[in-house]
């Protein structure tokens, strides 16, 4: 039996069946040989905390820059990150808990990369420098640490002369969000 396929060209029905189970082999393929041939991500699949830090203090972080309340945001997106993955339980203070995670924003800048006629700033890279660390009180170790945790983000602005609106701070709020979820993604798995 000869039928008409999709593209209007005819083949016999069996090479058809074939054409459309053999599709799927062609994408698996490549898979199973990356599997076979070792390759495996870097990180430890979420297991990079041991079993017992179940209660997690979170450090004020350290202000090292000249802007003001950048170091609240960071705080305040890291731990709310954590309570969302309600892995660990948040403690208050230190001796509470079984493992601390603090640091320091060590540089934070906003800086023009698109401009517009006039040279006023139309977008701006905002750029977060800091260093973290988590520390098992239980065996007094370094899980995980970071001395140059560097994050980038563009937001937009608008320069307009007659409604100017810095977008700087809800670009920093945003851009904390984002970043607390990349720190904490690399602190539980390893990466």
């Amino acid at each position: 039996m000869i039928q008409t396929s999709r593209r209007g060209q005819t083949q016999p029905s069996g090479q058809r069946l074939v054409s459309r189970l053999s599709r799927p082999l062609v994408w698996c393929l490549p898979l199973m040989l990356l599997v076979g041939c070792g390759y495996a991500l870097v990180g430890k699949g979420g297991n990079n905390i041991p079993e017992h830090v179940q209660r997690v203090y979170i450090a004020p972080l350290v202000n090292d820059t000249a802007r003001a309340e950048v170091d609240q945001l960071l705080t305040r997106a890291i731990t709310e990150e954590f309570v969302t993955r309600k892995r660990f339980e948040i403690v208050s203070s230190p001796e509470q808990a079984d493992g601390v995670l603090d640091g320091a924003v060590l540089l934070f800048s906003t800086t023009p990369v698109l401009f517009d006629d006039e040279g006023r700033g139309t977008e701006y890279q905002l750029t977060i420098n800091v260093r973290m660390k988590f520390h098992d009180r239980v065996e007094d170790r370094t899980l995980w640490s970071n001395d140059r945790y560097v994050y980038k983000e563009t937001y937009e602005s608008d320069s307009s002369d007659s409604n100017f609106v810095d977008l700087a701070n809800v670009a920093i709020e945003e851009a904390a969000a984002r970043f607390a979820r990349t720190v904490v993604i690399d602190l539980l798995e390893g990466f």
